[in-house]
């Protein structure tokens, strides 16, 4: 379609968890927006993430610096690690600034600049799901880290106690027996867990998106299915090629998660944004079993979350070219150990999810203005927490946007950081 430019003051490319909640901020604070993505709304990464709102997640996840843990990623056997050998040199440059930035003094220095936008992931969430209609999806159950070996129990029984000390974090450590009334269907195996209780449980993450998207449009914004890469700079500000015909917005803000660099390299900026890919699957609890928590199995690196869909397994990090052929071997290793702690029965779906995580290297996102550019605006680089900081980010970047006072600090998460 062609012909004169639909105008809207906003255009937000890319209808992730973030994007969605950058559009209704900027919806709430008066401005018209367009939203607009190649699919529909969180049918990428928002789509398949564990489902959990992480308030205890003041540290970003790091790279490990214990020498076994290297050793085990260096064999690429593992489940919570998986690597491409032909993306290593590649990948390098970013591997080696991220495995920089988790040095334990630095990740600590991090983890304070962190803390300020999580401590509100979970009133910001409950802002937005009171206004959708939405709170059926989330659960206050929390969510549980068990442990094999009493070594590495003690040892992340220590680190929440430091924690709760420097971040007022909330949680309950549970002996074998107290797992096994809290999870009777775990098998007998585990000598504890720390239970996490002020995280919130998202039973489906894409439904409690969608329930934001319809939000928006309810007020009347403005849902596009155009392609980013066609967004060029006019005098008028900015226009991108949708289905709905050509669209000019004042204001442009990337927020397409891992395709961040399709419009950000096109534009002249160098940002270190890397990927981690990540797998699931769905399971039908075999018989009467039930799972009354999302756990994550400590030592062996997996996930498991109960669903509307089913249990969901999900596996850890691959590092890999975004683009590269899928290789859940991940999951493969991880199906057999799940299957053996809880009872799985048959997979639900025709072959493993897979999505891409949005990683910088010194694991804060990008949130900000544009150094080179007016009225054209970053948001992306959320990592594991695109879910957790969704409506955090939304509402800090539609403060900055609209010249409001921000809630939070923005400096620390500037693109500029990374050069101009």
């Amino acid at each position: 379609m062609t012909g004169t430019p639909a105008r809207h003051d906003v255009v937000v490319l890319g209808a992730g968890i973030v994007g969605i909640c950058v559009a209704l901020h900027l919806q709430r604070l008066g401005r018209s927006v367009v939203l607009v993505d190649r699919r529909g709304a969180a049918e990428e990464t928002s789509y398949g993430n564990a489902g959990l709102i992480q308030r205890e997640g003041v540290y970003p996840y790091g790279f490990p610096h214990d020498y076994g843990a290297l050793v085990r990623y260096g064999m690429n056997r593992t489940i919570d690690a998986h690597y491409h050998p032909s993306a290593v040199l590649a990948l390098a440059p970013f591997l080696w600034k991220y495995w920089h930035h988790s040095r334990p003094a630095r990740h600590e220095k991090i983890a304070h600049i962190y803390s300020h936008l999580i401590e509100h992931c979970v009133t910001e969430h409950d802002d937005l799901a009171a206004e959708a209609g939405a709170q059926d999806f989330m659960k206050r159950t929390g969510w549980m880290k068990v442990f094999r070996t009493e070594r590495e129990r003690d040892k992340r029984y220590a680190e929440a106690a430091r924690w709760k000390s420097e971040y007022g974090l909330n949680f309950a450590t549970l002996d074998r027996a107290q797992l096994q009334e809290a999870e009777p269907h775990l098998a007998p195996v585990l000598v504890g867990a720390l239970h996490w209780i002020d995280p919130v449980c998202v039973d489906d993450p894409q439904g409690l998106a969608l329930a934001y998207a319809g939000l928006f449009e309810r007020h009347g914004g403005v849902f596009a299915q155009g392609n980013a890469a066609s967004l060029e700079d006019v005098k008028t500000g900015w226009r991108v090629k949708t289905a709905r015909g050509p669209i000019e917005a004042r204001d442009a803000v990337v927020a397409l998660g891992p395709w961040a660099d399709t419009v950000t390299r096109a534009l002249g900026y160098d940002l270190p944004l890397a990927v981690k890919r990540g797998y699931h699957m769905h399971y039908r609890p075999a018989g009467e079993a039930r799972l009354n928590h999302p756990v994550l199995d400590h030592e062996r690196g997996y996930f498991l979350a109960p669903m509307r869909q089913g249990i969901r397994l999900t596996t850890g990090a691959e590092f890999a070219h975004r683009d590269a052929i899928r290789s859940p071997v991940q999951l493969g290793r991880a199906e057999p150990i799940a299957r053996d702690l809880f009872p799985l029965a048959e997979r639900l779906d025709n072959e493993p999810w897979m999505g891409a995580r949005p990683c910088t290297p010194d694991m804060l996102p990008i949130i900000g203005k544009a150094p080179r550019h007016d009225r054209l605006w970053f948001a992306f680089g959320h990592a594991h927490h695109g879910l957790t900081l969704g409506p955090v980010t939304g509402r800090l970047l539609a403060e900055m946007v609209t010249g409001a006072k921000p809630f939070v600090d923005p400096l620390p998460y500037r693109p500029e950081r990374f050069g101009p």
